[in-house]
């Protein structure tokens, strides 16, 4: 099968952690070759497409252009502009979350409101505070929508698997017995999203990750085909007992045809 365009997980696809994947090199120079378009979609907020385009070239020798990286942050940005027609004008918003989600969010034109914000974004940030989740509860239970970047629970770092944005969001979510409209991997909107930046039809677009819960469940989710690479996080053993299999399915991304 032939595709016009990729979306690419990161960690576990393109790299694990600090260490180099050779065949995912491979993978996206073969794509470059081509002029095949693809983005680099991550769950990861708390980067900026320049870091991550500035880790991939140091550490991995892959080089590539911010505008190539699709992360939540951007993701939560289109939808919050698209909820209002493409004019943000008169609306706040209270996010908890490292300067990459800030950035992108408040790039829209949206005010920062700690208040009565029209709405409450929750990500992952380094130095939360019970003063923030405070603010955030007391934001959503006035009505302010509440938006949070995506449910991992955790994230693997050289110490073990640390608290994610998820378990930041989970804490807000029992405070104010509200659940978050999520927006990374693996709901449907930020694939929706990075479509819509693409210009392609979901037809046309595969996505290829490591992970089932999150890669291969956003493509099922959005209705886009999926290869999952057996280079990260999920096994075959785990994979052949899901009910919705991935439409491919390879051990390493030398063995897939562009």
């Amino acid at each position: 099968m032939k595709y016009k365009g990729y979306m690419i997980d990161l960690d576990g696809t393109i790299y694990r952690g600090k260490e180099r994947i050779p065949a995912a090199k491979d993978f996206v120079e073969r794509l470059q070759a081509a002029q095949i378009p693809f983005l680099f979609l991550t769950n990861n907020t708390t980067k900026s497409p320049e870091d991550v385009v500035k880790n991939l070239a140091e550490n991995h020798d892959i080089h590539v252009q911010p505008a190539q990286v699709y992360t939540p942050a951007l993701a939560t940005a289109a939808y919050l502009t698209d909820l209002n027609h493409g004019d943000v004008t008169g609306k706040s918003i209270y996010i908890i979350g490292e300067l990459g989600l800030k950035q992108a969010v408040l790039d829209t034109g949206l005010r920062l409101n700690e208040v009565d914000p029209d709405y409450v974004v929750v990500g992952l940030d380094y130095d939360v505070t019970y003063h923030k989740f405070e603010l955030a509860t007391l934001a959503i239970k006035r009505g302010a929508k509440f938006i949070g970047t995506n449910a991992d629970t955790n994230l693997p770092n050289e110490r073990g698997l640390v608290p994610g944005a998820g378990s930041l969001i989970a804490l807000v979510e029992r405070s104010t017995q509200q659940r978050a409209f999520y927006i990374g991997k693996p709901e449907p909107t930020i694939m929706e999203k990075a479509l819509k930046k693409m210009g392609l039809p979901k037809e046309a677009v595969a996505m290829v990750g490591d992970n089932y819960n999150t890669d291969i469940k956003a493509g099922l989710n959005a209705g886009i085909d999926t290869i999952l690479v057996y280079t990260g996080v999920s096994t075959r053993d785990y994979v052949s007992k899901q009910v919705h299999q991935p439409t491919h399915q390879i051990d390493a991304l030398t063995d897939w045809e562009v």
